[in-house]
């Protein structure tokens, strides 16, 4: 099979469904989001030390995104072929936990940071902003979806996302701290 068909020449994609959208539909920008999203952490998985426990976190988060970029680019989101049985409480309950886990050993915030530091850092907050424009995306693809149609498990991967932002602003600070560097605070 080659890679390009070029199906997508003029502005259509198709959906594992079979439906065709064009390029711009809020569906296939919350996938497009949540593919940047996934290659994002896997520069920041490839930065990080290869046996620490937040490189193993990421490469299951990876895995995690890469079944939502299929669940979202399957019609209707109600239907039983696309259905996500992966966001669940206690994927939300392991990213709280490992936030809680690198908060242990970093200084409160009194004031704000700007994204950055050390290298790792910095690509986790990179990271952290395509996460929140993929949380964005997906919450259109709610809105624009009948009520019916949206089942839990969308509703989960909502807060899943949202978390997922918290954590990875986390990972940034951690990031720092363990290279010994401060954070950047930001000078009003």
């Amino acid at each position: 099979m080659k890679i390009y068909t070029g199906s997508g020449d003029r502005g259509k994609t198709s959906l594992f469904s079979g439906e065709r959208l064009s390029k711009n539909n809020v569906r296939v920008e919350a996938y497009g989001d949540v593919d940047e999203l996934n290659a994002c952490l896997g520069v920041l998985a490839a930065a990080l030390n290869p046996g620490s426990k937040s490189r193993a976190e990421l490469l299951e988060i990876q895995s995690n995104l890469l079944k939502t970029g299929a669940w979202l680019a399957t019609m209707p989101l109600s239907s039983s072929a696309a259905e996500l049985d992966v966001f669940n409480d206690q994927l939300i309950r392991e990213l709280e936990s490992a936030i809680d886990r690198m908060e242990r050993d970093l200084m409160p915030l009194k004031s704000f940071i700007l994204p950055g530091g050390q290298m790792t850092a910095a690509l986790a907050h990179v990271a952290r902003t395509v996460c929140r424009r993929a949380e964005r995306h997906v919450v259109a693809v709610s809105a624009a979806a009948k009520e019916d149609q949206v089942p839990d498990s969308f509703r989960l991967l909502l807060v899943y996302l949202n978390r997922l932002s918290d954590y990875l602003f986390v990972l940034a600070r951690y990031c720092n701290h363990i290279a010994g560097e401060d954070d950047l605070i930001w000078k009003r």
